[in-house]
């Protein structure tokens, strides 16, 4: 990315000054979320959708809606390639307290919700009910640790923690029982190939099915 007011060029995964006057700052990372179109209007009924720019539209600079496609028969080329996982195995990445983690999302579809300890910090990744979108949480409460597990055979998506038995939801936040009203903290995830997310996070692991 190119800034307009310096010339700064900036990496995208870390939000880098790589080049420019701005060379070595950092921009401050925010949560953020990638999911489908359906979820999210079905969270926010009366949001409103960017329009596109149609100057730049009519100039052809946008991506063309195949750009996935196209991109998956070029050559992937960095100057480390972990060959751990195919590098383009799509992950969910996430970082907590300086601890980086890949979780496979072929993993997560088989066994959401996943339960985790990263960085000292119990975590909850779970998979929502269009089976895309993808969200990670602290699972800790009022100091307390909490076990999730999906409710059965029920739409939308409610999680029973085994402690309280009460019910939330894919935003996570408590919808019924003894902690109806709590919100479970969002953490950083990012939606991303293996390559990349190895290239710019070097001492990430990676989730194993089965583990807990």
């Amino acid at each position: 990315m190119r800034d307009e007011e310096t010339g700064s060029w900036w990496q995208q995964i870390t939000g880098e000054a790589i080049q420019g006057p701005l060379k070595g700052q950092h921009l401050h990372p925010v949560i953020h979320e990638e999911l489908t179109f359906g979820l999210w209007k079905q969270e926010n009924p009366q949001g409103r959708v960017l329009k596109p720019d149609e100057a730049i539209e009519r100039a052809g600079k946008y991506a063309p809606a195949d750009w996935e496609a196209r991109m998956l028969k070029v050559p992937v080329a960095t100057t480390t390639l972990d060959k751990t996982l195919e590098p383009r195995t799509l992950v969910v990445g996430t970082k907590v307290n300086n601890a980086a983690r890949a979780y496979p999302f072929d993993v997560i579809a088989k066994q959401s919700p996943i339960l985790d300890d990263l960085g000292s910090q119990p975590i909850l990744v779970v998979l929502g009910d269009d089976k895309k979108s993808v969200r990670v949480f602290q699972r800790t409460v009022d100091s307390r640790k909490l076990e999730f597990f999906v409710k059965p055979n029920v739409s939308p998506l409610r999680l029973t923690d085994a402690e309280t038995g009460s019910e939330w939801d894919f935003t996570g936040k408590a919808v019924a029982g003894p902690m109806s009203g709590k919100q479970l903290p969002k953490l950083y995830a990012l939606d991303d190939y293996w390559f990349d997310w190895k290239t710019y996070n070097p001492n990430t692991t990676i989730y194993q099915l089965g583990n807990r």
